[in-house]
């Protein structure tokens, strides 16, 4: 075979968690998901473990996972927060670059990332060396060997990036075919300057470096990948794999179409693009006239016959270099006019990682002979924070033993050197203005290193840093500029061992805190003392405790007492521990004052012994998924006197709207609102049932079809799909069950008069499996004069029609 397709998928998201939690908090834009991960997860990363390949009568013939097939890189952080919370994605992922290892030569089809997606040339040489290393680390932890390619951020290069990268072992990258200078056959004297139309993509090139080193670089073709990206390419996978086809040249020579786009393409920005992915291949594949083939297995095919040189301090996404990144370059998502606060931000930024490297390093320096080594090996902890590998990181890189102190030190720097990292995330500077989520997370991060870079030294860098951000000047007027921002939008989020205390305190009003140790995201709270006191619906609870952050082994005793007096009214308070005598009198005073309902007494005792004396607490200061779950528990009986109310209003209103609806009369807004929240209340409680009562959910469907109002589809949806799949999950385990099989057809019915464009790619492999497994044994067991196998032949044919699954 001499000619090659390779699809690449550059799949990222951009560090979203909280820098002081460590745990991404709820998104609202993500609605009806928790945050963007989770969304872009459930329509693009999951469904590419399982895509559908439809036959000609566009029922699903096969269930493939396209990982396996083509060329891929997921950014380390992204790995991380799915190993956490998608886990069956997660194993699916690493399983496809095995499968991969099998199908193409022994070459694996996953590629390596630097760590956190920084702009690589505009990154400071230590951190060039520490993205390399800690991505190629984080990538041997997870896919258990040695990667052979790595993806460029945003493809940005330049020779010290390269250089960098080669050094690692790092054997070839990807690049945009307009970040070409020139390129000649090895051996010739005379060069071809690149046009226009950029380099020809039908091979790789050896680029030769300063140093003496080489890396191999692969083009993607631009015109193709673009329509992937931005045109209707993905309508079609058939017209997908014809288009690829049709860029090999007559030649003979043996030649590769490689394409490239971000992986989130495939299900997230075009829906049901996956499935356009996975035909693409298996028509390819079928066809017979190309190999499918990742970078690594055509590089040792085809080795590099000409050289190329590039256009240093370019990426795939600017058409002005790198910048998107660092200025206002006309680059834009089209919603601000301008972008005259990169270039600010990304000074501010610059300035406060060299403050930090620069106290990293003489700090540092007090403990070992080699910081920035130190800082290298740190992914080991980053991957596994557990007390016994913190340990053995101690026992490896440092000569004399550490104190306790010494400990929380050294973590401090190290922590504070990976969120200065951190803060440099491209996302950043990609997008239209400085109060977009991406750049106030990047502020966030920078706001964690001038907290740890305090502690540590008592400089506070934070005046400076403000400085340098108001002339970065927000499209909004609200906004004003990155200072404002910085002070309503970041510093709110600061977190320090006594407002864990405050959270833990008012969180345990609500869940009946016990005596023992608990977790609270990154950190670990081991009650001393705990008490909760009860007058009618007002709770009292008071204790001592000790919390550690797991991540800087810091820790502190408080003290502390809370007070609900109902609704939304919370009063409290944490110190510094104080003697256990003064403590226990202290708590008899605020329990004499609850048992005589003398509430104005309680809540003065409270402001004297934790208030003035520590810091004083609110609802306010719950930490935000927590604070949204306690208000919830605050509301639920507004909730269910509302939805009684709206409920009252919908029945004895139903028959005259249903009339109204007849006579082709509006309905008015009140009713129609009622009717609208009364139906989609019902319908989700109905999917979440245990078991759900299909004849119940077709009476909702009729009513908000014969009323045509407008339900919450979002929500729906996601709750329909998650029954169908808890229902499909039982039929795995007792495929024989009639009843369920009976419930799911009514559903699968339901669901489908409601339109509500539900991606059913777990449901239909869960079915698909099903069959695979029992369809034979069924068909026999029918032959046999079986009557029970005959009606379950019949159900499931059912059940696969509406999925669209060719059994």
């Amino acid at each position: 075979m001499k000619r090659y397709v390779c699809i690449h998928g550059h799949f990222y998201q951009p560090p979203r968690e909280n820098p002081w939690l460590e745990e991404i908090e709820s998104q609202e834009s993500a609605y009806p998901y928790h945050d963007w991960n989770q969304r872009v997860n459930a329509e693009c990363y999951a469904p590419n473990t399982a895509s559908r390949i439809m036959g000609p009568d566009r029922r699903i013939i096969k269930i493939v996972n396209n990982y396996s097939m083509i060329s891929f890189d997921f950014g380390p952080t992204l790995l991380s927060w799915m190993e956490r919370h998608a886990p069956e994605t997660y194993e699916a992922i690493l399983e496809a670059d095995s499968k991969s290892i099998k199908e193409f030569s022994g070459h694996g089809s996953a590629m390596a990332l630097p760590y956190n997606h920084v702009i690589m040339p505009l990154s400071s040489e230590r951190d060039k060396m520490t993205q390399t290393r800690w991505g190629i680390e984080d990538f041997k932890a997870r896919f258990r060997r040695e990667p052979e390619g790595m993806w460029l951020p945003e493809t940005a290069v330049d020779n010290p990036t390269l250089e960098v990268i080669a050094d690692a072992g790092i054997r070839f990258t990807v690049l945009a075919p307009h970040q070409a200078a020139r390129f000649r056959k090895i051996g010739d004297r005379d060069w071809t300057l690149v046009g226009p139309g950029g380099i020809p993509t039908e091979r790789a090139y050896l680029y030769r470096l300063p140093s003496g080193r080489s890396v191999s670089i692969f083009f993607y073709n631009e015109e193709v990948s673009k329509e992937v990206a931005f045109g209707r390419l993905l309508e079609n996978g058939e017209a997908f794999a014809k288009r690829i086809l049709g860029c090999f040249k007559d030649e003979g020579m043996e030649q590769i179409v490689s394409v490239a786009t971000d992986g989130e393409t495939y299900g997230h920005h075009r829906k049901f693009g996956e499935m356009a992915l996975s035909y693409c291949i298996h028509y390819i594949r079928s066809n017979g006239s190309a190999r499918m083939t990742n970078y690594g297995e055509f590089l040792e095919r085809c080795p590099p016959e000409y050289e190329v040189q590039i256009l240093e301090k370019t990426s795939w996404s600017c058409p002005h270099g790198i910048q998107r990144w660092m200025d206002d370059c006309g680059c834009s998502t089209g919603t601000c006019p301008l972008q005259g606060w990169r270039r600010p931000l990304r000074e501010a930024m610059d300035w406060l990682r060299d403050e930090l490297a620069s106290t990293y390093e003489a700090t540092m320096g007090e403990y070992t002979e080699d910081p920035w080594g130190v800082r290298d090996k740190y992914i080991s902890v980053v991957l596994d924070r557990g007390r016994e590998n913190v340990d053995s990181f101690f026992n490896r890189n440092f000569m004399k033993a550490l104190e306790k102190a010494e400990k929380v030190r050294v973590l401090k720097l190290l922590e504070m050197e990976r969120q200065a990292m951190l803060m440099q995330t491209s996302c950043g500077w990609f997008f239209d203005d400085i109060s977009g989520i991406e750049a106030i997370q990047v502020m966030r991060h920078a706001a964690r290193a001038i907290q740890l870079h305090r502690e540590l030294t008592g400089n506070d860098l934070e005046g400076k840093y403000l400085d340098k951000l108001k002339e970065a000047k927000s499209n909004f007027p609200k906004y004003r500029d990155g200072a404002k921002i910085y002070e309503t939008l970041v510093k709110p989020s600061v977190v320090n061992l006594a407002k864990v205390g405050v959270h833990y305190a008012i969180s345990s009003i609500f869940n009946g805190e016990r005596e023992g140790i608990h977790r609270v995201y990154c950190y670990t709270v081991e009650d001393k003392t705990y008490n909760r006191q009860k007058l009618g619906k007002n709770v009292l609870v008071t204790g001592s405790s000790k919390i550690t952050s797991d991540v800087t082994w810091e820790e502190e005793e408080v003290c502390y007492a809370a007070f609900w007096l109902g609704d939304h009214n919370i009063c409290g308070g944490v110190r510094r521990c104080i003697d256990e005598l003064l403590l226990s009198q202290i708590q008899r005073e605020l329990h004499d004052a609850l048992k005589v309902g003398d509430f104005q007494k309680l809540i003065d005792l409270i402001e004297i012994h934790f208030g003035r004396a520590g810091t004083a607490c609110s609802l306010n200061d719950l930490f935000k998924d927590r604070q949204v779950e306690v208000i919830g528990k605050i509301l639920e009986p507004s909730l269910e006197r509302a939805r009684s109310h709206f409920q009252e209003i919908f029945e004895d209103n139903f028959a005259v709207m249903s009339f109204m609806r007849k006579q082709s009369l509006p309905i008015p807004p009140a009713l129609r609102a009622a009717a609208e929240v009364v139906l989609t209340w019902n319908m989700v409680e109905a999917l979440d049932a245990d078991d759900p009562d299909a004849e119940l959910l077709n009476r909702i469907a009729e009513d908000a079809l014969g009323l045509q109002v407008d339900l919450d589809k979002e929500l729906i949806a996601l709750h329909a799909r998650r029954c169908i799949e808890r229902g499909l999950d039982g039929l795995v385990k007792n495929p024989d069950d009639m009843g369920k099989l009976q419930r799911l057809e009514m559903i699968l019915r339901t669901v489908e008069r409601l339109q509500l464009g539900i991606n059913f790619w777990r449901a239909q492999n869960l079915l698909f499996s099903t069959i695979t497994r029992w369809h034979g044994y069924m068909k026999s067991r029918d032959a046999s004069g079986d009557p029970e196998a005959r009606i379950w032949l019949e159900k499931v044919k059912v059940l696969a029609d509406l999925l669209g699954i060719e059994v």
